[in-house]
This record gives structure tokens, C-alpha cells and sequence, in this order.
């Protein structure tokens, strides 16, 4: 049987990609803690629910549903920009220190700062002003990066040592994170902790136009600029001879890789491997041209989490585990496996 070609595959897995977003959308909207009906849930989003319905419809589920999507991109294409640019496959937002700062921005803001009156509903902690708190995460995620690739391009510093200093930051970053905490109460402590956790049920209309925002802007500068990514690929030296100015266009990819990161951190927590893994399987599966790679990632990215914060509502009645959990569950295994497969090619 004659074997597809590259854009017969790539037409394929977008496809899939597209129906499985689809798929998981509809199954997502139609899950959930309340035990509605599907006939309810229908009627609901005809318009024809109630005041309670409507609130759990369109003010719960549905912004964590669209939260998935854009964030799952997000960290995705972050993972994908990240490993071109430091022509390292283990680069991504937690390997770079992105999300360990801010993890520390989100402590400082909790225990130091106060970060708002903080009241309870049920076992979650609420913040009355959830937007301080993501500020600061934001400010020292994106601070962080800029940090790094200024240190780098400043000492010259070749794409293996950026990563490293982005490593180094961050094991930096969880040293003095521990130091904060060590000095809060058990609320606050408990409260800290928990912000860390990726969790999909703080989303609301804004934070997820947020990342819109963000995920549509750099995902124009990351198409448009599809071909300078396929020729840095082929080497630095190769890329300069086509008038690509590396400096500057490295440092503006990960500095807008790097926002991607700590924008969805800042309001939704740490939520592991997904632009780890992600861009290593799309690049398996379709090849590397940035033109199909960063569509590709964005998709199976939005199908993960999709799926998992699906698994994360079901696996215990009544409770929606942290997603960033089941993410990393998930994830550790399969990134094992992509280690044990390029090994044996070896």
C-alpha cells in the first residue's frame, strides 16, 4: 500500500486535531459537578435554562472550557518557539524558570504583600482582588526571561548556556519561594500553595480574553515569520546568510514566547509538560516546518488539556482535581517513552 506523503499527513492530523477540539469541547461543556442533564444542559444553551443553569452554564463551565483551548495553545506554541530558538529540545516555560517565577511573584503577592482579603468557599480559597496576585506572578515570569536572555545576549552566551541560566534562575526562583512560605501561617501557606496549582476553575471571561489576546498576537508574528524559524533550523550561519539578524529576532521570539508563558501562569498556575511534550510529538508526527508545526502544537495543545481537565472532573464525584496534576501525570510517562524512542534511533 503506498505510503503517505508529508502534506497528506499533515492534512490528516490537522484535521483530527480540529474535530478532537470540537469533540472535547462539546463533552466538556456537558460535564460537570452539578449532574445536569443533557436535555437541560441543551435547553440551557438555546436559552431556555434558568437563572441557576444559566450561571453554571456560561459562568462556569463554559469560560474553564475556553480557558483550555487558549491556554493549551499558548503553552504549546511557547514550547514550540522555545526549543527552535535554543536549538534545545528540552527547552520550555519550566525549564526556562518562567513558571518558577511565578510561583515566587504569586508568593510574594499572597504572604508579603497580603494580596487582598482572602475568604473561602468550601475547600478553595477565593482572593477578593485575584488580579493582584496574577500581576505580580506576571511581572516576575516575564521579568525573569527578560533577565536571562539580557544576561545572554549581553555575555554573548551560545543557546545550551541560555537554557542552563534559565534552569539555574529558576531552581533560584523555588529556593526563595521556599524562604517566603517558610515565614507565612497555615492560611496563607495553604492559600500560596494552592495558587500554584493549575486549576482551570479560576477562568472567567477576562483572564480567558487575556490570553486571547496574547495567543493571537504572537501567533501572527510566529506565522508570518514561519520561514526564518525553518531556516534557523538549519544553523545559525545558514540563517545570517538569508539576512535573518539572530540577535534580535531570537530575543523577540522568546520574549513573546515567554509572555504566552506567563500570562496563562499568572492566572491559571502552573500546568506542567504541555509545552514540553507537545511540540516534540507534533514535530514526529508532521515534521518540522513552523508553518504547520505551531498550528499543529496549538491544536494537539487545546486537545490535551481539553481532554485532561475532562479526566480531572470525573475521576472523583462532586471534585475537579488540579488540571496542572493530571497534566503531569499524564505527561511523564509519555515524555519517558519520546526519550526511550529517540534513544533507540540512536
Amino acid at each position: 500500500m503506498k505510503s503517505l506523503s508529508l502534506s497528506q499527513k499533515r492534512a490528516i492530523f490537522l484535521t483530527i486535531m480540529s474535530i478532537l477540539t470540537l469533540l472535547f469541547f462539546v463533552i466538556s461543556v456537558f460535564i460537570g459537578s452539578s449532574k445536569m442533564s443533557i436535555g437541560e444542559v441543551l435547553k440551557t444553551l438555546f436559552g431556555g435554562g434558568n437563572s441557576t443553569e444559566n450561571i453554571i452554564i456560561f459562568n462556569i463551565r463554559m469560560p474553564r472550557v475556553l480557558a483550555a483551548i487558549v491556554v493549551g495553545a499558548a503553552l504549546s506554541i511557547s514550547g514550540v518557539i522555545m526549543q527552535t530558538m535554543s536549538n534545545n529540545v528540552m527547552a520550555s516555560p519550566s525549564t526556562l524558570g518562567v513558571s518558577n517565577a511565578a510561583v515566587l511573584g504569586a508568593n510574594v503577592a499572597i504572604i508579603i504583600l497580603g494580596g487582598g482579603i482572602i475568604s473561602h468557599s468550601g475547600s478553595k480559597p477565593l482572593f477578593d482582588n485575584p488580579y493582584v496576585v496574577s500581576l505580580f506572578a506576571f511581572m516576575f515570569a516575564l521579568g525573569s526571561m527578560i533577565l536571562v536572555l539580557t544576561l545572554a545576549r549581553i555575555k554573548k552566551f551560545n543557546n545550551a548556556i541560555t537554557v542552563l541560566i534559565g534552569v539555574t534562575f529558576g531552581t533560584f526562583c523555588t529556593g526563595l519561594t521556599t524562604l517566603v512560605q517558610y515565614f507565612a501561617d497555615d492560611q496563607t501557606l495553604g492559600t500560596a500553595i494552592y495558587w500554584a496549582f493549575g486549576d482551570l476553575g479560576r477562568a472567567n471571561y477576562t483572564s480567558v480574553l487575556i490570553v486571547a489576546i496574547v495567543l493571537a498576537i504572537s501567533l501572527i508574528f510566529f506565522l508570518l515569520f514561519s520561514y526564518k524559524y525553518n531556516a534557523i533550523l538549519l544553523g545559525d550561519a545558514t540563517a545570517s546568510t538569508l539576512g535573518i539578524n539572530l540577535k534580535w529576532f531570537r530575543f523577540i521570539s522568546l520574549l513573546l514566547a515567554s509572555l504566552l508563558c506567563a500570562v496563562s501562569v499568572s492566572l491559571f498556575g502552573i500546568i506542567g509538560f504541555i509545552g514540553l511534550i507537545i511540540p516534540q510529538i507534533v514535530r514526529r508526527l508532521i515534521g518540522n516546518d513552523h508553518k504547520y508545526l505551531i498550528i499543529g502544537s496549538a491544536l494537539l495543545g487545546s486537545v490535551t488539556l481539553l481532554f485532561s481537565d475532562i479526566i480531572s472532573r470525573i475521576l472523583l464525584s462532586g471534585w475537579a482535581l488540579p488540571v496542572g496534576a493530571v497534566t503531569s501525570i499524564l505527561g511523564a510517562p509519555i515524555f519517558i517513552v519520546i526519550l526511550l524512542l529517540s534513544r533507540r534511533k540512536k
